[in-house]
């Protein structure tokens, strides 16, 4: 069982080298589907809703993995590669007024207007609602992870490692997007 880790994981990180923009699209297709079905399950749901996932899946390879690797890509071309203390703290802080605004906004639009096939205006109530709770969460929540992101992860693997945190938080927007839908019914 071992080896067979070791060598999916050696296939993973060629691919991963050779072919890194499809490689971090459908890592982050994959992770947003574990993050939904783990959501799906945690609110009671107790038949996995296929269009649900099938659209997370579609944000996660269109958009999450696609706007990670040139989001990092760009941040380390502006920075030139360096890691020290103050260059670190300018990205974690471009990160966070930038990405992390308009990540969670187009997210919970999505949910709302695709997902769950509501009409606008009542999309856009929830969000003027519900938008500044979960940006001071992610505020107090995702310096860190970029902070650990920048400083000790190399370039090739930030969107993966951002990636995999992403699910946990998925789950969390997925429950506050879900607690926002059941308040209305």
């Amino acid at each position: 069982m071992d080896s067979l880790a070791k060598k999916g994981l050696q296939k993973y990180l060629v691919q991963l080298q050779k072919h890194p923009l499809r490689t971090k699209a459908i890592t982050a297709a994959v992770l947003s589907a574990i993050s939904d079905i783990v959501a799906q399950k945690i609110t009671g749901i107790k038949k996995l809703q296929m269009r649900r996932l099938l659209l997370k899946v579609l944000f996660g390879f269109a958009y999450l993995g696609p706007f990670g690797h040139f989001l990092h890509l760009l941040l380390d071309k502006l920075f030139k590669g360096k890691k020290d203390t103050t260059i670190v703290a300018k990205k974690v802080v471009i990160e966070q007024v930038t990405s992390s605004p308009w990540n969670n906004l187009l997210f919970m639009i999505y949910y709302g207007l695709v997902i769950e096939s509501r009409p606008w205006i009542q999309v856009k109530s929830n969000i003027k609602k519900e938008y500044p709770k979960v940006q001071y969460t992610s505020w107090t929540f995702w310096p860190v992870v970029g902070w650990i992101n920048h400083q000790y992860v190399p370039l090739q693997f930030r969107v993966i490692f951002h990636s995999i945190v992403a699910c946990c938080w998925g789950i969390f927007l997925n429950l506050r997007a879900r607690s926002m839908a059941l308040k209305k019914a």
